[in-house]
């Protein structure tokens, strides 16, 4: 009986053997500076750099100063919060965050940034444990999160930024980018009750507490606009001389102004004049 028990035991352990997820690629970031985070793979997928330039980002300024302030002092050693970008959509969130990672690295070799898809959430406190101790510094970037699947998500990026008994990892700055401050679902479902959804309500909310910078980015109003398209179109030599009325018959054919708009209304007129422009 206690072979049949052994052998049995045996064959159970190498059934989970073989369920359980392959090992981790081994980490190397010496190939780039940017990397995106496979979680399926746990494998770090190396990325050409951003090429947008930080001084391009116009109508933001007070916004950019608060995040390279904040990324000079994680990069230099000195205390730092972790950073929500919340506010409207096209409003330059995530290319002020990875330009100004790419003013901030050009000064310090160590920095890296690596991206993390917001359905990956849950893959954040084994993704922050591989990088702690690292020599490296790592900036984690998840764009457009946001807790659409409810309160587990949640859950896990509190977990992620408490670190538990060991605290937080020190070379990690956590940044995230929202259309919505609290990081709420657009909507709950009624059926599972009141109770469940004001408690699943309440744990999305407290995450957003664990942010120690937030930064709201308002709608661009016209000024902003075209300050942006007339500083994209001097950067580049593209000369019109309608520049202004083009650029507000294409932000009223999108129905939005922001800095997003701007970029696109340059890079079709790029595309008509035959200028070439970063991706």
């Amino acid at each position: 009986m206690t072979d049949d028990v052994s052998n049995l035991l045996a064959r159970i352990a190498d059934a989970l053997d073989r369920l359980a997820p392959p090992p981790g690629t081994p980490a190397d970031f010496s190939t780039a500076r940017l990397y995106r985070y496979d979680s399926a793979a746990q494998a770090f997928i190396p990325a050409p750099d951003y090429a947008l330039a930080l001084d391009l980002l116009v109508g933001v300024e007070r916004q950019k100063a608060r995040v390279v302030e904040n990324l000079s002092r994680f990069a230099r050693g000195l205390p730092y919060n972790h950073v929500l970008l919340w506010g409207s959509r096209g409003a330059g969130k995530s290319s002020l965050a990875k330009a100004a990672f790419m003013a901030l690295a050009a000064d310090h070799p160590g920095l890296r940034m690596v991206e993390l898809d917001r359905d990956d959430v849950a893959a954040l406190p084994a993704l922050f444990e591989r990088l702690r101790g690292r020599a490296e510094q790592f900036v984690v970037l998840c764009d457009d999160l946001s807790f659409e699947e409810g309160a587990a998500a949640a859950k896990a990026l509190k977990s992620a930024l408490e670190g538990g008994v060991g605290g937080p990892p020190a070379n990690v700055l956590f940044l995230a980018t929202s259309n919505r401050r609290h990081l709420m679902p657009r909507g709950h479902d009624e059926a599972r009750g009141l109770i469940s959804v004001a408690e699943d309500a309440e744990e999305e909310v407290s995450v957003s507490d664990r942010f120690g910078l937030w930064i709201g980015f308002p709608p661009m109003d016209q000024a902003a606009y075209l300050a942006a398209v007339a500083t994209y179109a001097e950067r580049f030599g593209l000369v019109t001389p309608d520049l202004e009325r083009r650029a507000l018959q294409w932000s009223q054919l999108r129905g939005a102004r922001s800095g997003r708009v701007a970029w696109q209304f340059i890079r079709d007129l790029a595309g008509e004049m035959g200028v070439g422009l970063p991706v």
